[in-house]
């Protein structure tokens, strides 16, 4: 596996100095042509300069000689340039030939025979050509042309002092591309650590979170994307620990369920063989305690395994139509034991003949467990109110239940759909559950994309409600499609 802060570090380099590559050699090449651009200007435009001149001094004076003369030595110092009037023979007309050494003789004489190899080259009466790092403008002026031949204007400007200048350039060039590269070079380790580091401690402390020590805190970051990974880390940890804690809370608290009642079991068991088994009102009083009490550890191991199976998304939604009026009758009906040994009331308002689509076997354990906490939490009177009413003007249909017991904080009520929450709470042996009933009834509301919530006031009970979709009822022959939800949508 390849370092972060190594191939960050890399790229940053190559980039850099493939950035300082093409600049250079974009420089090099507008420079170059900018200089040859510029020196063929140069040496035509100091050709029609003198050109002008000898067209208007063209008599063959001793004073035409003079001024061209004089005026041939100033461009060539000003413009740094060799101008020269040469015949066709070659022979020197301007300057002076007295005045020209024996080398500068040789030197025009090299020129003269290169023209006289460019002659087919003339476009009209110019002709611009470059030899190496030498340009050579020669222009057909009648200036001093003793025939019909006119003579040859010549203009030569050489490239050696631009080229030298070219080369320091390059050179300081390369200097200042080494510093640049080397000053990449810091700022791309600066750069790549700054975001390495970061990472490099979101893992380390992240290791810590993985060996179970939830009180680490991941360190935040002047980059906005690793902040948030930060800020999520944080929140994860957070809920981890959160779980974890409700998960030791509900071990604690299941295994003291687990152990009264089977030690209630054990000891009735024990007084029916040992004392009450002849004796039939003292072994159905006994037998009724094993009852409830197995009762009771069904009812907490169906609430752990059922809130399993949902959160892991192992139970699948299956919709159909279904008469919900008489299935929350039927479901009622399991509550009797209630009413006939416990004196426990349900006061029933129910509409007749409502039909909803729903998973009937999820919305049974929904019923079930709203009713069962209203029962648990109702109060002295024992009164449990059951409501479903047809609501015309939204086209659905409400379930209500209603307790009369102490009620709920409004602070607290948004935690009552928590895992675990009820176990928070001073455990008191008459309240039965797991605190898992109500997150069973949210996860299976929140699959199906019904709404549902609670109302409670302090010293005045709670109401659990579920809004259910109001469908036609299937009619006879006819089949109701029936909407496969995949596991885990809402």
């Amino acid at each position: 596996m390849r370092s972060l802060n190594l191939t960050l570090w890399k790229n940053f380099c190559f980039l850099a100095l493939f950035i300082i590559l093409i600049v250079g050699l974009i420089c090099y090449i507008i420079v170059r042509t900018s200089i040859s651009s510029f020196t063929q200007d140069k040496v035509r435009t100091v050709g029609v300069s003198v050109s002008k001149m000898l067209e208007q001094n063209r008599g063959n004076t001793l004073q035409a000689y003079l001024i061209a003369d004089e005026y041939i030595e100033r461009e060539a110092f000003e413009n740094n340039v060799n101008i020269a009037v040469l015949t066709t023979d070659g022979d020197i007309v301007v300057p002076v030939e007295q005045r020209l050494s024996d080398s500068e003789r040789e030197f025009w004489q090299d020129v003269h025979n290169g023209i006289i190899d460019r002659v087919s080259d003339f476009d009209g009466n110019r002709l611009l050509y470059a030899t190496g790092n030498i340009y050579t403008y020669v222009e057909l002026t009648p200036f001093a042309a003793t025939t019909s031949v006119p003579n040859y204007l010549v203009v030569r400007y050489s490239l050696d002092v631009a080229n030298s200048t070219l080369v320091n350039t390059q050179r300081y060039m390369l200097i200042i591309g080494i510093f640049v590269i080397l000053l990449a070079f810091l700022i791309a380790y600066s750069l790549s650590k700054r975001i390495s580091d970061p990472l490099k401690s979101l893992t380390v402390t992240a290791n810590k979170m993985a060996k179970g020590d939830y009180d680490v805190q991941f360190a935040s970051a002047e980059y906005e994307e690793i902040a948030q990974l930060s800020d999520a880390l944080n929140y994860a940890c957070a809920e981890i620990k959160k779980t974890d804690g409700f998960q030791k809370e509900l071990l604690a608290n299941v295994s003291h369920d687990l152990k009264t009642p089977l030690t209630m079991i054990k000891a009735y068991a024990s007084m029916i063989k040992e004392i009450s088994g002849d004796n039939p009102e003292k072994r159905d009083k006994h037998l009724q305690v094993i009852i409830e009490e197995s009762d009771r550890l069904a009812e907490l191991v169906n609430d752990v395994l059922n809130m399993s199976k949902i959160s892991s998304d192992i139970n699948q939604i299956n919709k159909k139509v279904f008469n919900l009026t008489e299935f929350l009758y039927g479901i009622m009906q399991k509550f009797e034991y209630l009413h006939d040994m416990q004196g426990y009331v349900f006061d029933l308002d129910i509409d007749p003949d409502l039909y909803t689509c729903a998973d009937e076997g999820k919305i049974g354990q929904v019923l079930y467990n709203l009713i069962s906490n209203a029962v648990n939490y109702t109060g002295e009177d024992k009164k449990v109110f059951v409501s479903l009413k047809y609501v015309k003007d939204e086209n659905r249909i409400r379930f209500t239940v209603r307790d009369t017991g102490k009620g709920i904080a409004k602070e607290d009520l948004p935690s009552i759909w928590n895992r675990y929450y009820r176990v928070k709470e001073i455990h008191a042996r008459p309240v039965k559950g797991t605190g898992l009933g109500l997150p069973i009834v949210k996860t299976i509301l929140e699959k199906h994309s019904f709404d549902f919530g609670a109302d409670s006031e302090v010293g005045k009970g709670s109401v659990f409600w579920v809004d259910f979709p109001e469908v036609p009822p299937e009619l006879p022959g006819q089949e109701q499609p029936v909407k496969q939800l995949p596991s885990g949508e809402n």
